[in-house]
């Protein structure tokens, strides 16, 4: 099985398990990760979330306010700096 198979196969459970391990630095059994399985971990985390909708990716940051205008600026967006 490749990276792309097991991400398919991949269920929300165990989405956010591996999440949980990556937030706690170790398994559920208390062993620790090593730094390859954490960089493993960390790319079918984000490999699993472009299938997700944006809101529930991780990291998302709700930019909209009540009334449907947008606060901040969006980072992916080119933005002009003007030296004086």
């Amino acid at each position: 099985m490749n990276f792309d198979e097991l991400i398919e196969k991949m269920t929300p459970q165990m989405h956010q398990s591996i999440k949980t391990a990556i937030e706690l630095g170790k398994w559920p059994d208390g062993k620790k990760m090593t730094a390859e399985q954490l960089d493993i971990c960390l790319r079918a985390v984000i490999q699993y979330d472009c299938n997700l909708p944006e809101e529930e990716r991780t990291g998302y940051i709700d930019r909209k306010r009540a009334d449907g205008t947008t606060k901040g600026v969006n980072p992916l967006e080119e933005q002009v700096i003007k030296f004086h």
